[in-house]
């Protein structure tokens, strides 16, 4: 196992995250899908408090990232968090600092008595989908994921 650390991000982080963001999608093939800027994620993740971000360190270089925030779940009536992205350099996947990120994703979701840590991943990405359910993560196979872009927003809400 290397020697990394995992600690929350702060505002001064938001070029790292950017670079993580766009590294992610390069990865998932959709860098073109890309738009946000440095500084709206440090107003959105830092200022507004949408997302917390923690990131893992490797002799205090970047080196991967984990971008989450609450949701809440009816049937369970307690707070959720749900991962949004988790991106590790490739050169330091296999090494465990995915598992540590969620590790203290659990962690942090125990202290906030979370009733569920939830996140997405696509079909094709094989490698990350044993790495989860080596974990002990259970796929949602009944569930299909929904969505409105920027204009199925604005039309809908015409």
């Amino acid at each position: 196992m290397s020697n990394f650390q995992i600690r929350k991000a702060t505002h001064e982080d938001a070029p790292t995250i950017f670079n993580l963001i766009y590294k992610l999608a390069v990865y998932e093939k959709l860098e073109n899908d890309v738009i946000t800027t440095v500084e709206e994620l440090r107003t959105n993740i830092f200022e507004k408090n949408y997302a917390e971000v923690i990131i893992a360190e490797e002799d205090q270089k970047p080196v991967g990232f984990a971008l989450y925030f609450h949701n809440f779940s009816t049937f369970v009536g307690k707070p959720g968090i749900y991962l949004e992205d988790l991106f590790v350099e490739p050169e330091m996947r296999g090494k465990g600092c995915g598992k540590a990120l969620l590790v203290e994703l659990a962690k942090i979701a125990k202290e906030r008595n979370c009733g569920r840590l939830e996140w997405s991943v696509l079909d094709w990405n094989t490698p990350s989908i044993e790495f989860y359910k080596s974990l002990g993560a259970k796929p949602m196979d009944e569930w299909t994921v929904f969505r409105l872009d920027k204009e199925g927003i604005e039309n809908l809400a015409k």
